[in-house]
């Protein structure tokens, strides 16, 4: 089971940008799906954006598509966030499917977790 690792979280205005990065364990991007997840305090978690195997497609949230890029290669995905905004604020996750959908959005879905990483944007 591929092992994943978030970094890039922090503490960012309203208007600014963060990149995410999630190392994996393997070669990632060639085996397997992968997804963002965020959950903010008292709220369950939800879907950001999923690249499919070998990038073949890519899937946005409506909350995000504009602002939001994801990106992979090997064993490393990112998610560029721009114009950020407070209702950002949560806790980021990456996450594999070995299976490589057919929902990206489900995180049931997903086989491998990261230990998430904390994105707070200040108004």
């Amino acid at each position: 089971q591929v092992q994943l690792v978030e970094s890039g979280g922090g503490l960012v205005q309203a208007g600014g940008s963060l990149r995410l990065s999630c190392a994996a364990s393997g070669q990632i991007i060639s085996n397997y799906a992968v997804g963002w997840f965020r959950q903010a305090p008292g709220k369950e978690r939800q879907f950001v954006s999923a690249i499919a195997r070998n990038g073949r497609s890519i899937y946005y949230s409506d909350s995000v598509k504009g602002r939001f890029t994801i990106t992979g290669a090997e064993n490393m995905v990112y998610l560029q966030m721009n114009s950020l905004k407070p209702e950002d604020t949560a806790v980021y996750y990456c996450a594999a499917d070995r299976q490589d959908g057919p929902d990206y959005s489900r995180s049931a879905g997903y086989d491998s977790w990261g230990q998430g990483t904390q994105v707070t944007v200040s108004s």
